[in-house]
């Protein structure tokens, strides 16, 4: 039933963990999660994920410090779609400069989900993925 994506939620809110988890489910995916910006760039030296959903604001490291590092560090990827419920165009803005390749605002309507999903999942636009250098 689930699909072969890799797939890592960076979301330190629980509720919202947890929300996106059943989304996600409901379309056939399983997820890694994790509650920091620190801890995902750490969950990406361990494995290989074909997309990031990332939230901004998240203790010890935000979403997007951590999408800088992480587009230093895998040029080519993974897909990174920021989720957050500030869907001002300064944050939008912010995100895309930092490397993000989507963005997502809470909440997270299943429609929507599914198609950044597919858009990303398109077999191009996944690759096999190596780090250019470990922090």
């Amino acid at each position: 039933m689930y699909s072969g994506l890799k797939i890592l939620i960076a979301e330190d809110n629980p509720v919202n963990q947890k929300y996106l988890l059943i989304l996600l489910k409901k379309l056939g995916h399983y997820a890694d999660t994790t509650t920091t910006g620190i801890e995902a760039i750490h969950a990406l030296k361990n494995r290989r994920y074909d997309l990031i959903f990332m939230d901004i604001q998240m203790p010890k490291m935000d979403g997007i410090q951590a999408t800088k590092i992480i587009r230093k560090l895998w040029p080519q990827g993974p897909k990174i779609i920021i989720v957050t419920a500030f869907p001002l165009e300064i944050y939008r803005e912010l995100c895309f400069k930092a490397g993000a390749d989507d963005f997502l605002t809470k909440p997270v309507k299943i429609e929507e989900l599914k198609a950044s999903i597919d858009h990303y999942a398109q077999k191009d636009a996944i690759s096999e993925l190596e780090p250019i250098a470990l922090i």
